[in-house]
């Protein structure tokens, strides 16, 4: 969910493992919609999201993580509603 515009795009997968081939997918798909970078990401702490692959590719992209405090859904609210409404 894009935080200024509330756009959301949703990827379905039948392993948590493939989120990064979705995110890379997800990334390159935007940049070349909008002309612009991706700057910032953030998401949970979950392991999908902190893998060493996951994280060097951020890094040689320049992207800057941001990471909700593990167990604490509260902290990124508008994308846990809009999984319930999913669900």
């Amino acid at each position: 969910m894009d935080d200024f515009s509330r756009k959301v795009w949703v990827y379905f997968m039948k392993q948590k493992f493939e989120v990064f081939a979705k995110f890379e997918e997800w990334k390159t798909e935007t940049e070349n919609q909008t002309g612009r970078k991706i700057k910032y990401l953030r998401s949970d702490n979950g392991g999908e999201y902190t893998s060493n692959e996951f994280t060097d590719y951020c890094k040689q992209e320049g992207i800057t993580r941001h990471f909700t405090v593990k167990n604490n859904p509260q902290q990124n609210g508008a994308a846990e509603r809009m999984n319930r409404t999913f669900i």
